[in-house]
């Protein structure tokens, strides 16, 4: 595990006074700093933030926050490379970890963990962080190996946390739901653990101008099957991914002690969690082969809340004969929700079952944008959403024609930039170019009669004469030789399409040479 320093000045040693020992060097974002094998605190001075009107969440000596910004995800392959991390990834040419940086501040929660996976990612982020939170942030880059998954990043950190209560947030999640609005009410009610839940998102593009993403879209999904009291404020059951085919099962004993369940399937857990922390500790201590915080942590904090309630049984149907089952999940497809009843001789009080810890959640309103940056088709999404229908997230002010093109930027004659589109500084279009519902980068070079549609173009890309490109993600440094036609496709940053080659729903990278 290695921290990075983020600041104007070399790294110091936590807790003591002496300068600390490594290679230290200046990088393109400022100081950089390796330090091995001490642990060291990167720090970036702070700024004054502004009160937050809808929430007022607990002071930071009482709330730690931890940002897991992930590594290179395999999942996001050609999009993420050794020089852009996933944490780095722009989204309306923003790097998407900015989206919660910017939150946390809002939320008055200036000292942040970020968890980085491997070194070389670390590095990179903690630079960019340096130039862009300087004056604003106390930050701390964290450096742990890769593929230990989320559980696995905070049990390496563990020993870091001291606040009476951790709040825990994907680098990747793009939201205006305010993180103090979750831990205000983790405080107010007391509880071990406390979840964000928002709307499922709607994946795939708007129209159909995209084909492959519209299929996509149809595809059955794997759902979140959530279990609520009828106050909705405690998570009383909840299944990740369940199969669309299966059956929901729940526990007696749980019907028992609260009397009546919600269950719903319309909610997407948004990997946003306030825990007390040392009962997040104890957990991370316990279960060494954890590796998942959504998938093992919070369902086991929600399994052992009600060990010490009425047991029943171990049936899975609530009724005095044990045979009533939830509707299958082929049907909760079009069900959001689902209640169940216990016989009310059986009813309990959840709060005065002396259940072993409290599990809460916070439920976003249908109007707040939630989405994780998880998949490619996500990574489409989020671009599209963020300069589209919720473009008060990317930071920018639009036009008059609802697009932003940058006043350094070059547009030859009779070439539209649509609505919903953002061109960045130092880019040039020829003539006759027409570009619809996308992102276009810095200091791209694109031709003439070039159509550009419901696509990303990140920075320095050169794309020639005549070529087409739809619904597709193209990365840095890439060259689209003339008349080239991508459609539903990602290429990898370098790449080289051949002239009036023609991709359909193809990933695009360079080979890698394995020595």
């Amino acid at each position: 595990m290695g921290r990075f320093v983020l600041g104007p000045a070399c790294v110091r040693e936590a807790g003591t006074a002496q300068p600390a020992t490594g290679p230290c060097r200046v990088g393109p974002g400022g100081p950089f700093c390796q330090l091995s094998p001490n642990p060291t605190m990167s720090r970036l001075p702070t700024r004054p933030s502004a009160a937050v009107a809808d929430a007022s969440p607990p002071s930071e000596m009482d709330f730690q926050v931890v940002v897991l910004a992930g590594g290179t995800s395999e999942k996001l392959s050609p999009l993420v490379s050794k020089d852009v991390p996933k944490a780095l990834l722009p989204v309306a040419n923003r790097p998407v970890l900015s989206y919660v940086l910017d939150l946390l501040e809002a939320s008055d929660l200036k000292d942040i963990i970020v968890v980085v996976e491997g070194q070389e990612a670390a590095r990179l982020v903690g630079a960019w962080a340096s130039s862009a939170y300087l004056d604003r942030l106390l930050v701390e880059v964290v450096a742990v190996p890769e593929d230990i998954g989320t559980a696995g990043a905070l049990r390496a950190i563990s020993k870091r946390l001291t606040a009476n209560d951790v709040l825990v947030i994907s680098g990747d999640l793009v939201t205006d739901v305010l993180p103090g609005a979750v831990a205000a009410t983790h405080r107010r009610n007391g509880a071990a653990v406390t979840a964000l839940l928002c709307s499922v998102p709607i994946s795939g593009p708007s129209d159909a101008a995209s084909s492959g993403g519209k299929d996509k879209a149809k595809k059955p999904t794997r759902l979140n099957i959530v279990g609520l009291d009828i106050t909705r404020q405690f998570l009383l059951h909840i299944v990740s991914g369940t199969d669309v085919e299966k059956d929901v099962r729940v526990y007696k004993r749980k019907i028992r002690a609260v009397g009546e369940m919600e269950i719903r399937s319309d909610l997407m857990d948004a990997h946003l969690y306030a825990f007390k922390r040392t009962t997040l500790q104890n957990i991370l201590e316990e279960k060494e082969s954890y590796h998942s915080i959504r998938l093992e942590v919070l369902p086991y904090l929600v399994r052992s809340q009600l060990k010490s309630s009425s047991s029943g049984g171990e049936g899975t149907t609530v009724d005095e004969t044990g045979d009533a089952t939830v509707p299958s999940n082929s049907h909760l497809q079009c069900l959001s929700q689902h209640r169940i009843l216990a016989p009310s001789a059986f009813k309990k009080d959840l709060l005065s079952s002396g259940g072993t810890y409290r599990c809460c959640v916070y439920i976003a309103t249908k109007s707040k944008y939630c989405h994780r940056l998880n998949s490619i088709q996500a990574y489409c999404d989020i671009n599209r959403d963020v300069v589209g229908d919720a473009s008060h997230l990317s930071g920018y002010s639009f036009s008059a024609q609802n697009n932003i093109i940058h006043p350094t930027s070059v547009l030859g004659s009779k070439t539209t930039i649509g609505p919903q589109c953002m061109l960045a500084e130092g880019s040039q279009l020829g003539d006759k170019c027409s570009v619809k519902r996308s992102v276009i980068g810095r200091h791209c070079r694109i031709g003439s009669n070039v159509k550009i549609v419901n696509s990303v173009v990140m920075n320095h890309v050169v794309i020639e004469d005549g070529c087409h490109i739809q619904g597709s993600v193209i990365c840095n440094n890439v060259q689209l030789q003339e008349r080239a036609v991508l459609k539903d496709c990602q290429v990898g940053a370098g790449y080289i399409v051949t002239a009036s080659s023609e991709h359909k729903a193809e990933s695009l990278s360079k080979k890698v040479e394995r020595f």
